[in-house]
């Protein structure tokens, strides 16, 4: 992903049992799931070769994790502002188990009663682009899926309701840059999986080729 701009480049953690559920996860500090070291590492294989002049994590294990099994963790630096949206009563929650209490809730409009607003939330994403935006250089940012959202929602200048389209999978990586001039904010690449979709196909390779060594080994 070449680019004559600078690229800041954003990482979800790997998958996490609360993700698997569906359930709200934001301070709650989950480890990865087995699948999810697996897919962090493929994410670290994702952006082999590429430099970067900072590299920022939020300082949930998740995100650490996801960092370190990526081969950036001797480099981060630890970045409060990038924890994952503050849910406060909805905390390990499902949508479903909160539209069940309030039919027409959306995260990005209305937040979460003793959590965070949208505006809060956006205003911490500011403080990270006010952070990287003047280095000019290529950036790599690990963080949690709705914070990042709204983060490249902040990034096109729109505001933290905008995140609400912009569906983000685990270990996956997204690049924000520009188009032109320093003054074009884009979005460069979203949501990318393929690293993890070609760890899976190993992994169910390597699966079957051993049943079929395990299978040939007792016919002998």
């Amino acid at each position: 992903m070449s680019n004559l701009f600078p690229v800041i480049y954003l990482a979800r953690h790997g998958e996490t049992e609360w993700s698997l559920t569906g359930q709200h996860t934001g301070l709650t500090d989950l480890p990865l799931t087995k699948r999810g070291e697996d897919n962090a590492r493929a994410l670290g294989e994702r952006l082999a070769g590429l430099k970067f002049a900072v590299v920022l994590t939020s300082p949930l294990q998740r995100a650490m994790r996801t960092c370190e099994l990526a081969g950036f963790g001797p480099v981060a630096e630890v970045d409060r502002n990038l924890l994952e949206w503050d849910y406060g009563q909805y905390e390990g929650l499902t949508s479903a188990q909160i539209h069940a209490e309030r039919p027409d809730w959306q995260l990005f409009r209305d937040g979460c009663p003793g959590g965070e607003s949208p505006e809060q939330v956006a205003a911490r994403a500011d403080s990270v682009l006010g952070r990287v935006r003047p280095l000019e250089a290529d950036v790599l940012v690990f963080s949690s899926g709705h914070f990042l959202r709204v983060f490249a929602a902040r990034w096109l200048a729109l505001g933290a309701a905008a995140g609400k389209y912009l569906l983000l999978s685990t270990a996956s990586v997204s690049a924000l840059s520009y188009e032109n001039n320093l003054s074009g904010p884009v979005i460069q690449l979203w949501n990318d999986t393929r690293h993890v979709k070609l760890s899976s196909h190993r992994a169910s390779d390597a699966k079957t080729q051993s049943k079929e060594d395990s299978s040939w080994a007792q016919r002998q």
